[in-house]
Parts: C-alpha cells; sequence; structure tokens
C-alpha cells in the first residue's frame, strides 16, 4: 500500500512510524521546508510531552464519550514506551516530562529520525491544495503536482499559530469528504476584558484562584499563577479556562472571571479574619503600606481603588462596610471578559472535526473508507501540561496502526 500522511507535524510525524512496514510505501506531505515546526516552541521550548496525570477531566470535546474510547491507559503506555524506544529520556519535574536535554528539538529530530530509518519518504514545502477520491485511490492535488494514494491520514493540525503553518486548511480538506467541523475557537491563549485597570496592573504576576462563571453559572476553577497583561489576563491557570470562554463568547454567552487573590483561604469570613489578624501585627501603616509584602505595588494601587477606599486610610480607621469591600474585593474580583487573543497567540485550537464521525479503535472516517484523522484536526483539547501533545501521539499511533492493519 502507498500510505500519504498530510502534515508532518507531532501526530503525523508517530503516525507515519506506525503506519510504516515492509509492505507499505509512507510519504510525508509537509507544507513548511522541516517537519514539527510547532512542535519546536512547544512548552517553551522545552517540549512538554507527556504528564503523569492522564485524567480524562484534562481534556475537552463535544463527544467525550467516544474520547474516553482513545485516550485509554493502555493507549497512554504504549505512546509513552515510543518516547523510550527512540531515545527521549525523561526530566520529570511536577508531573510534566520533558527531555532531559531541555530542548524541543531532541524530541523532534528523534520522532523524524524513527521515520526515516523505518523507510518515511518525506516531501516538504508541498502544500495540500485538495484531495478527491477515485476508483478506492485518493488523488492528492489532483489538478498539478498530483500523487496517488491507497489510504490517506490528515494530519494538518488546526488554526491556532498559523506562522507554524496550522492555517485551517484542514479542515477544508475534512469537509471535502463531507465530515462535520465543530466551530474551531483560540485554546490556551490569553483573555481580554473590557476594565480599564488591566493597564494599570501590566507586567503583575501574581498567585490566585480563578473561577469562570458564564451566564452567572459557575463552570470551573483553576489555582495558579496569573499575569496581568495590558489586556486582561494570561497565565496557565487562565489559560486552562480559556477554551471554555472561547466557546462561550462564540455562543453569545456572558464570560466573567472572579479572581481570590487571596487562594489559600476559602471564604470571605475567613479573608476578613485574616485582614483582622494581620491588623493586629501589621500597625502604624497606611493601608498601601499595610498590603507591602502580600502583593506588587500596582495591584495594591488596584485593589484598593477597585474597593473605593483611600490608600492613605488606616485599617482601624475602616468602618464594617469598607472593611468588608475590602475583603470582597480580594476575595471575589470580578472580571468580565469580553474576548480572547486571535488563533496568532493561542497555543492550541478547541473544536475540530467531531469524534462522532471516527472509529476511535482506528481513528477511520466513518464517511470515507481508508481516509484516517489525527491530532489537533480533531475536536479535542486539553489544559497545559503536555495534554494536547499526548492525544497527538495517541490518535497518531493509533492512525498509523489502523492504516497499516486495515
Amino acid at each position: 500500500m502507498r500510505i500519504g500522511v498530510i502534515g508532518g507535524g507531532a501526530s503525523g510525524l508517530v503516525a507515519a512510524i506506525y503506519a510504516a512496514s515492509s509492505l507499505n510505501e509512507v510519504v510525508i506531505l509537509e507544507r513548511n521546508n522541516v517537519c514539527g515546526k510547532k512542535l519546536l516552541v512547544t512548552g517553551n521550548g522545552k517540549c512538554n510531552y507527556f504528564n503523569e496525570d492522564m485524567t480524562l477531566n484534562h481534556y475537552y470535546s463535544s463527544s467525550g464519550e467516544v474520547l474516553d474510547r482513545i485516550v485509554t491507559l493502555e493507549n497512554q503506555k504504549e505512546a509513552l514506551s515510543l518516547f523510550t524506544k527512540i531515545g527521549i529520556w525523561p526530566k520529570i519535574k511536577n508531573g510534566y516530562y520533558y527531555p532531559a536535554s531541555n530542548q524541543a528539538v531532541s524530541v523532534r529530530d528523534a520522532l523524524q529520525l524513527e521515520a526515516e530509518l523505518l523507510g518515511v519518504k518525506i516531501i516538504n514545502n508541498f502544500l495540500v491544495e485538495a484531495i478527491i477520491k477515485k476508483d478506492d485511490k485518493f488523488i492528492v492535488n489532483p489538478l498539478s503536482n498530483s500523487l496517488v494514494f491507497d489510504k490517506i491520514i490528515l494530519s494538518t493540525g488546526g488554526k491556532a499559530m498559523p506562522l507554524s503553518g496550522s492555517d485551517g486548511k484542514g479542515y477544508d480538506l475534512a469537509k471535502s469528504f463531507d465530515h462535520t467541523i465543530i466551530e474551531p475557537c483560540p485554546g490556551l491563549v490569553s483573555l481580554c476584558g473590557a476594565e480599564k485597570y488591566f493597564k494599570d496592573c501590566s507586567g503583575v504576576r501574581c498567585e490566585v484562584k480563578l473561577s469562570l462563571y458564564e451566564n452567572n453559572q459557575f463552570i470551573k476553577s483553576e489555582t495558579g499563577e496569573a499575569h496581568f497583561t495590558d489586556e486582561g489576563l494570561s497565565g496557565i491557570c487562565t489559560f486552562n479556562l480559556s477554551s471554555l470562554v472561547a466557546r462561550g463568547l462564540s455562543e453569545g454567552y456572558q464570560e466573567e472571571i472572579v479572581i481570590n487573590f487571596m487562594p489559600w483561604l476559602d471564604s470571605l469570613s475567613a479573608v476578613l479574619e485574616f485582614l483582622e489578624d494581620r491588623s493586629t501585627k501589621v500597625t502604624g501603616r497606611t493601608l498601601f503600606q499595610f498590603f507591602e509584602g502580600l502583593y506588587n505595588y500596582k495591584l495594591i494601587k488596584v485593589l484598593l481603588a477597585k474597593a473605593k477606599i483611600n490608600p492613605e486610610k488606616y485599617y482601624d480607621e475602616l468602618n464594617k462596610k469598607e472593611k468588608h469591600a475590602l475583603a470582597k474585593t480580594i476575595y471575589a474580583f470580578n472580571l468580565k471578559i469580553i474576548g480572547t487573543n486571535s488563533f496568532d497567540r493561542a497555543q492550541i485550537c478547541s473544536g475540530g472535526v467531531t469524534l462522532n464521525e471516527i472509529n476511535p479503535y482506528t481513528m477511520e472516517s466513518l464517511k470515507t473508507s481508508n481516509l484516517y484523522l489525527c491530532g489537533e484536526l480533531l475536536d479535542v483539547n486539553g489544559d497545559c501540561g503536555g495534554y494536547n501533545l499526548v492525544f497527538a501521539w495517541i490518535s497518531g499511533m493509533i492512525a498509523g496502526k489502523g492504516a497499516m492493519n486495515d
């Protein structure tokens, strides 16, 4: 058989490895001048390629019951064993797996070398404009530079980071075979708010608990370091809520983030008690000085302004209503979210080809025989922490095995 892999990113390289055999000719068609261009920037260039905590609550899909049959414990173990086989030694930090080299290029090069050792042919700078099926054969670019294959694996990626080559072309290819596309939205991306004080806090980083409310209904919380930007919020805990926010905004919902600036306390009364206790120990200081050692100077100004309290006053001068307002501002700082940053600045996509049209045991299309789909092209996205790459590895592995065996 002649198997064409459209896209030489994370899932495409793994799919090619598993599809390769002495009986198959496997060809990767990559639009960039190198494979794995997006892979090189993952994990800030260090490539967080796996995670010890692989529970499925780290994933989002409109077809969760199908996803359960893809990201199984058995498939996780097999995908992880591939990296041992190709020479990637793990450096594990807080459950996150990185190559011991601390270089994403090590992972890319090891995958590409394994593919080449197995006889996979890689054609770079090849843009796939169209694919048609005729007489049980797939013809790539039927109007020019035509290539013919017995089977096709679509691993084009989504729309995030288009400079890496993921510009959404894969959705058009999938739609040409009657696949349904869940509207792609930016994921793992910073959020934009309407309030003017974001610029006053720009550059501030602090430990918080973020709670997402959609149409005033609680959705999910994340705890970690938030980064304030000129436009809104960034940081890992923000990113882990961003795909839910983007999806909600696309459907016309009101999205709000509530920040607890004392994430170690779980009630408003506990924050009030903390402030009262601090006032007995930290004396003779204005409120601005009172919060030194707790918060960045920029943040102190914003918190006091939000609570409508004069920073030159002393805590003991506050009445009960003012103390309550201050504690509430610290415990439940409300932000109306009006958007996310664009696909250019998003790490991944949410949305894509619905899993309901895919055989989870082979990744073969239920619409077109001998067509397989994997990776970010599908309607699956995960939290920060290697989850999106793990799905790329597993779905690519299943697709490659499916194409080889079917």
